[in-house]
């Protein structure tokens, strides 16, 4: 069993990392908060990171609102910035060793094939996040998937979980919340580590950013608890530093729904221009003057 806590007794080091794709909510507001506040000790340090992969949807416009909105809120973050758009040689570095592993494959399916396959299946797994990719590419032989690629056949790459699960052995994580955590990671299948439009994803890009900046304390919300049983792994396969995690409440609006950048009601510009004070919003919030 591999150990957990490996930065032990160093200061606290957390971040807040919007993506650049709407205005900030309330429950983004939250977040800032809950970071900023678990960084208060000695030597502890507060992160703002862009995470910015996604260039089909990320603007410049959201990007500037969101130091805007921090800065309105009384946030203070180190600087330099780490925008991952501007780092995507690292996670290219990080594929190539689970590539050269024998860790990753390439899928060719479409979501309209993954479907169908799941439905022929009938009672096909399911993972917390759905249904669990039914490994169609996993079989293609090695000459096979060589040709495809070669042909320029669209195509993602995949984490071969139960090859990647089996090198890493069993682990646990940390979570301030809940205590010490069995990673499951084969509960989400083999998860996409990389598309061809976006040479990343959000399990692999997140997971290393957190290592290179040094974090050491993952806040973040409640519904990402079960992805973090597949950063747990790609932390062990790439031989990375473990953080301790915790997985906050979500806050949400008078109906029990989470806040959505969609809802431009309770976005933190509209709150602002309606005449709301940042006081009274970290009030609300439960953060006080802080």
């Amino acid at each position: 069993m591999t150990a957990i806590g490996e930065y032990g007794d160093a200061p606290v080091v957390t971040r807040f990392a919007p993506s650049p794709t709407g205005y900030l909510h309330l429950g983004h507001a939250y977040a800032a908060f809950f970071a900023r506040r678990a960084a208060l000790g000695p030597g502890g340090r507060f992160l703002v990171r862009i995470e910015d992969i996604d260039s089909g949807r990320c603007r410049t416009q959201f990007e500037d609102a969101i130091f805007g909105d921090l800065a309105w809120l009384g946030l203070r973050w180190e600087e330099p910035v780490r925008r991952q758009s501007a780092h995507l040689e690292d996670y290219e570095k990080a594929l190539r060793q689970l590539e050269e592993e024998g860790l990753v494959y390439p899928c060719f399916c479409t979501r309209k094939e993954i479907a169908g396959e799941i439905a022929r299946a009938g009672a096909a797994p399911h993972g917390p996040e759905g249904p669990v990719y039914p490994g169609i590419c996993r079989r293609l032989s090695r000459a096979e998937r060589a040709r495809r690629v070669r042909e320029g056949t669209a195509h993602a790459l995949r984490l071969d979980m139960g090859a990647a699960v089996r090198r890493a052995g069993r682990l646990q994580w940390r979570d301030r919340e809940r205590g010490v955590v069995e990673a499951r990671p084969e509960t989400l299948g083999d998860v996409v580590l990389a598309r061809k439009e976006v040479p990343t994803s959000y399990h692999l890009s997140v997971t290393l950013d957190d290592a290179l900046q040094g974090v050491t304390l993952v806040t973040r919300g409640e519904d990402l608890f079960e992805s973090t049983h597949v950063h747990r792994l790609l932390l062990e396969l790439l031989g990375l530093p473990v953080p301790e995690w915790h997985h906050h409440h979500l806050v949400m609006d008078a109906e029990g729904r989470r806040f959505s950048k969609r809802d431009e009601s309770v976005t933190l510009r509209a709150l602002r221009a309606a005449g709301r004070s940042a006081e009274s919003v970290r009030e609300e919030l439960g953060f006080g003057a802080s």
